[in-house]
């Protein structure tokens, strides 16, 4: 299910939309300020975001702006009463993917959300089923795995881990975002869950477990996979 956060502080805007998105089959988090948007985004993995632009403390433009500075990827519309040629160009400059002005149709907002997500939604090009780093391999089908010059047999959370790290290469995944993506939203064991099957990745497919060229810790944040 694809993940939405709708940033709207009119409550019977932001209860339509809403509604309307879940109808869409969508998991819909709202906000009705930019601090608690913010915080929500450092926090969760969304597929698009849905941005208001007039709101209390951190307007819609400086809230894209933040957002551009760690996550270029994510489609971001502007749903706004600011409908001036000069707001929608600065819309699009801060980084916003579409603009769609107040009063609005549903169900041209309805496509725009879908085409967005389908554009940025497909597997990334270098998503092998079967992958290779340093001397190790992994077959996310079978989850058959050769590591340290052995052969074993990923459990399929670990697999389900390693895919995930390995889709995001080189970039930093934050602990809340491996919970929502392999555990799912409702369902959180302990950070330390992760901490573990890390360690377990590294004995696995590290030469050296202690110095990690593969499977690094990001202090504060989560890991990044190197490959």
């Amino acid at each position: 299910m694809n993940r939405i956060l709708l940033v709207e502080d009119e409550e019977n805007i932001r209860d339509v939309v809403k509604f309307n998105l879940e109808l869409e089959e969508y998991e819909v988090v709202a906000a009705v300020s930019g601090k608690e948007a913010m915080k929500y985004f450092k926090e969760q993995h969304f597929d698009l975001i849905i941005l208001d632009v007039m709101l209390p403390e951190v307007d819609g433009f400086q809230i894209c702006e933040q957002i551009r500075l760690t996550n270029m990827d994510v489609p971001i519309i502007f749903l706004t009463a600011k409908d001036a040629s000069q707001d929608r160009i600065l819309g699009l400059k801060k980084g916003g993917d579409d603009y769609l002005t107040k009063p609005f149709v549903l169900e041209e907002l309805l496509l725009r959300v879908n085409n967005l997500i389908k554009r940025t939604s497909k597997a990334p090009e270098n998503s092998p089923e079967l992958y290779s780093f340093g001397d190790n391999s992994v077959n996310f089908i079978t989850y058959e795995a050769q590591g340290n010059t052995r052969e074993f047999t990923l459990t399929k959370k670990e697999a389900m881990l390693l895919k995930l790290l390995v889709d995001r290469r080189n970039e930093v995944v934050s602990r809340q975002q491996i919970l929502q993506s392999v555990w799912g939203y409702d369902v959180y064991p302990s950070t330390r869950t992760i901490d573990n099957f890390i360690l377990s990745f590294r004995k696995y497919f590290e030469k050296d477990p202690k110095q990690p060229k593969f499977f690094l810790s990001v202090r504060g944040v989560g890991y990044k996979f190197v490959g």
